[in-house]
């Protein structure tokens, strides 16, 4: 698999970039190749057989907790050198963040992701990706994993946009969505299949003491 650095001024990452000043999110039915597409999703799956997938959590810190009636997905956050195609794809994230740096000045320094397994019946009620008591998420991007999506097997991301206008994102393989984590609400309606994706935020400095 070729090396996944692209430019910040690739056409793509522009439209990102213009997108998220014009309107606050962006999607992109096409953004990665479909090697890394089913080599991620291959990843996920052997992970999730392993038994390395965990129960997300809701908040954090001590009042961080599992609550399938809030949130129903299992998580595995990534760290780089565990596997080539994942590395490639924080590879692309970076150049992202670069991207984004550039052109909207968000002096965004590092990029957090993990895979997301949603089995069937399994959802996140609406929320915002930003806590209350952490301004560091500044950009959440999330790319699916799944081939063969038909708009029948649900799952679909559900944004609030403004005006209460919702749109519906459906998690076809490759498929990129971007947005800005404190600002649009948004839920993963349930499935009828296995659910796969990369979820993730750029993040700034936090406004914590020293």
């Amino acid at each position: 698999m070729r090396d996944m650095h692209i430019s910040p001024d690739d056409p793509l990452l522009l439209r990102i970039v213009d997108d998220l000043a014009t309107r606050g999110w962006s999607q992109q039915n096409t953004f990665l190749p479909e090697s890394l597409t089913l080599a991620l999703a291959a990843e996920c799956r052997k992970r999730a057989a392993e038994g390395e997938l965990e129960p997300a959590a809701v908040g954090r810190g001590v009042a961080q907790e599992v609550r399938e009636g809030i949130r129903g997905d299992r998580i595995q956050w990534l760290e780089p050198g565990q596997a080539e195609p994942c590395d490639h794809y924080l590879e692309l994230m970076d150049s992202l963040r670069i991207a984004l740096n550039r052109g909207l000045f968000l002096g965004l320094e590092d990029f957090e992701c993990h895979f997301a397994l949603y089995q069937p019946g399994a959802f996140y009620l609406k929320h915002l990706d930003r806590f209350r008591d952490d301004d560091r998420r500044m950009v959440s991007a999330v790319i699916y994993l799944n081939e063969g999506w038909q708009p029948e097997h649900g799952g679909q991301l559900r944004m609030t946009l403004k005006g209460d206008v919702e749109h519906d994102v459906q998690p076809i393989g490759g498929c990129l969505v971007v947005f800005l984590s404190g600002e649009i609400p948004h839920e993963v309606l349930p499935a009828q299949r296995d659910r796969l994706s990369l979820t993730g935020w750029f993040r700034r400095r936090g406004n914590e003491p020293f």
